[in-house]
C-alpha cells in the first residue's frame, strides 16, 4: 500500500510541475489557507511538508542557489576539517599526557627502586661494618685476655723464680749458720775440751759433732 501512495504522489508532483497540465483536473486551485512547500523542479523534490508548488527557477537563481550550497559545503568541510584537526591535536595531547604521565610513572619507580637500592646497600655496608667493628672488638678483647694470660703466667713463673731463689737463699743460710755453729763448736771442743771446768760439756759436744747429719741439700 506503500508503494502505491509513492507512485500516486509522485504523479501529482510530476503533474504540478507542467507549466500546461494535460488534465485540469490534476490541478485543483490551491487553498490560500494551507502552507505552500516551493520548489525547485529541475532538483529532486522534498515530499516531507505542506502543499508542493514547482516554479522554474532563473538561471542566476540556480547558479546563486548552486554557489551557496558549495559556500555550505566549503564551511561544512572546514568545519569538518577543523574538527578533525582539533580531535587530532586532542588525541595527540591526549597521547603526549599519557605518555608524560608514563614516563613520570616510570622515573617515579626507578627513583623509588634506585632509593630502595640505595637504602640496602646502606644498610649492607652498616651492617659490615657492625660485623668488622664486631670482629675487631673480639680480634682486641681477645689480644688483651692473651696479653693478660702471659703477663698473669710471666708474673707468676717471676714469683716462682723469686719464692725458688728466696727459699734456695734461706737454705743457703740455714745451712750457713748450722756450718757456721759446728765450726763454733768444733772450735770449743778444740780450744777448751782440755779443761777440766769444760770437759763435760766438750765431750757432749763431741759426740753431738759425731752423730751423723740428714740435712736435705739446697736446691
Amino acid at each position: 500500500m506503500n508503494k502505491n501512495l509513492i507512485v500516486v504522489v509522485l504523479l501529482v508532483l510530476a503533474a504540478g510541475c507542467t507549466s500546461k497540465p494535460r488534465d485540469a483536473a490534476f490541478a485543483p486551485p490551491m487553498d490560500p489557507t494551507r502552507n505552500v512547500s516551493e520548489q525547485d523542479c529541475s532538483r529532486p523534490v522534498d515530499t516531507g511538508g505542506a502543499n508542493l508548488m514547482c516554479r522554474e527557477v532563473t538561471e542566476a537563481e540556480r547558479r546563486a542557489r548552486i554557489a551557496e550550497e558549495e559556500r555550505r559545503a566549503k564551511a561544512q568541510r572546514e568545519a569538518e576539517e577543523r574538527a578533525a584537526r582539533e580531535r587530532l591535536e586532542r588525541e595527540r595531547a591526549e597521547q603526549l599526557a599519557r605518555e608524560e604521565a608514563a614516563r613520570k610513572q616510570r622515573a617515579d619507580e626507578e627513583e623509588r627502586l634506585a632509593k630502595l637500592k640505595a637504602a640496602e646497600e646502606e644498610r649492607l655496608a652498616a651492617e659490615r661494618r657492625r660485623l668488622e667493628e664486631e670482629a675487631a672488638r673480639k680480634a682486641q678483647e681477645e689480644r688483651e685476655r692473651k696479653e693478660r694470660a702471659e703477663a698473669e703466667a710471666l708474673a707468676r713463673q717471676r714469683a716462682e723464680q723469686e719464692a725458688r731463689e728466696a727459699a734456695a737463699r734461706e737454705c743457703r743460710r740455714l745451712e750457713q749458720e748450722r756450718l757456721d755453729g759446728r765450726a763454733v763448736l768444733e772450735n770449743f771442743v778444740a780450744n777448751y775440751g782440755k779443761v777440766d771446768e769444760f770437759k763435760g760439756i766438750a765431750g757432749q759436744i763431741s759426740a753431738f759433732l759425731a752423730k751423723a747429719r740428714k740435712v736435705k741439700p739446697c736446691p
